[in-house]
């Protein structure tokens, strides 16, 4: 835990941490201790508080505690920790035990936003995420005194969330770190009039879970989100939209940067030609028809106009019936690397907290995924991203 008032937060992960089984060793800098005290992190804990290295000198704390631990997570990590923790620094317990760890760490930053946005500040978190650390985005909104920007810690219960997920995951490495991923989740709705739209069912759960789990394996995330009611993904950039055309404006000013786009969202096949200019009233004389014009067609725009040679392209297939037929047709029209095809109606896929799939490859692969939670349905397709040559993988 690093010296930042953001450390009062902290108290709240640990008090989650705990609560949900597992064991916490606290470890803080000597200048941590200052906002929020020894006996408070005791207490949440239930074990005594390890704060120097010349304390119980015999077990060799300093290397003992990074060798057992099954995940290091440092918050708050100011601007100071995390410049030592990019050139091995070691001047007390804390980052002794970075450089003794042999398992996951998790990074979850707060401080102003100057120091955020340093150019020293953002080499050392490339460092970072370039050697496997997982480090968050921090979350945008009020600072200490009257300062508002990027360097807020994020909420105890998205860091907890992003630890699960990296805990989840084992010894296995942050395969994404260092890569950029744009995603998109969520329902376009278009509008009739100022009160009316079409749209559709998505609750953006299955964008969202990819948004998380691509954190947790080391991405920096953009997530282009459309209608959405659900909490961010802690360290996510997230862009807000309303429309397909939106959608479209939005993912094709960040793509350049993109080494995977994955198409999670339901975008509208299209969209009313006009759009009235106040509510529509009833005549008494039946309702006018709404004439319908075709939406621009993102995933084919991104797969057949790629910015890049070796970016990855993803897209979803939300189907009825046939469902693998309609989704190797659509597969081979849009020219994207992967087609995740799923079966969507009543009480299936949209809002709810689980989903199943076929993952169709440009190569001819088809990879069943079975039902289960939609972070798991997420993991495996970054697992089949990772896999693919353009990403630096080697396919199955």
């Amino acid at each position: 835990m690093g010296a930042g008032i953001a450390a009062y937060k902290v108290c709240e992960l640990l008090r989650r941490l705990t609560e949900s089984g597992h064991s916490v060793q606290v470890v803080p800098t000597a200048d941590a201790l200052r906002f929020v005290g020894e006996p408070t992190w005791a207490a949440l804990s239930g074990r005594p508080v390890a704060a120097g290295v010349w304390e119980s000198v015999h077990e060799v704390p300093h290397v003992r505690i990074g060798r057992r631990a099954d995940l290091v997570l440092v918050a708050p990590a100011t601007a100071d920790l995390l410049a030592k923790a990019a050139n091995g620094l070691a001047d007390d317990l804390l980052t002794n035990t970075l450089l003794t760890a042999r398992c996951p760490v998790v990074f979850a930053p707060a401080m102003h936003t100057e120091m955020w946005e340093h150019p020293a500040t953002r080499a050392n978190v490339a460092t970072l995420r370039s050697r496997g650390a997982v480090v968050i985005d921090p979350a945008v909104g009020r600072l200490t005194g009257a300062d508002t920007g990027p360097g807020r810690l994020p909420e105890p219960d998205d860091v907890f969330a992003v630890a699960q997920r990296v805990l989840a995951r084992g010894d296995l490495p942050a395969d994404l770190a260092g890569r950029h991923i744009l995603i998109t989740a969520g329902g376009t709705r278009e509008p009739i009039d100022p009160v009316r739209f079409i749209g559709n069912r998505s609750s953006g759960r299955q964008g969202y879970a990819l948004a998380a789990t691509a954190l947790a394996r080391g991405a920096r995330v953009t997530l282009v989100s459309a209608n959405v009611f659900l909490s961010a993904p802690a360290g996510a950039e997230v862009v807000s939209v309303g429309s397909a055309r939106e959608m479209r404006e939005a993912v094709l000013a960040r793509r350049g940067t993109a080494d995977a786009v994955v198409m999670a969202a339901a975008v509208a096949d299209f969209r009313p030609a006009e759009t009235a200019a106040g509510k529509i009233k009833k005549t008494g004389d039946g309702p006018a028809p709404v004439e319908l014009a075709e939406n621009p067609d993102i995933l084919l725009e991104l797969a057949t106009e790629r910015t890049r040679p070796d970016q990855v392209v993803v897209g979803f297939a939300a189907e009825t019936d046939d469902v693998l037929a309609n989704g190797r047709a659509k597969l081979k029209r849009k020219g994207c690397d992967l087609l995740v095809v799923n079966q969507v109606g009543e009480g299936r896929a949209f809002g709810t907290e689980d989903n199943q799939a076929v993952v169709l490859g440009a190569d001819g692969s088809a990879t069943e995924i079975p039902n289960g939670p939609k972070e798991d349905l997420a993991d495996r397709v970054w697992d089949l991203v990772a896999r693919q040559t353009a990403f630096g993988g080697t396919p199955l």
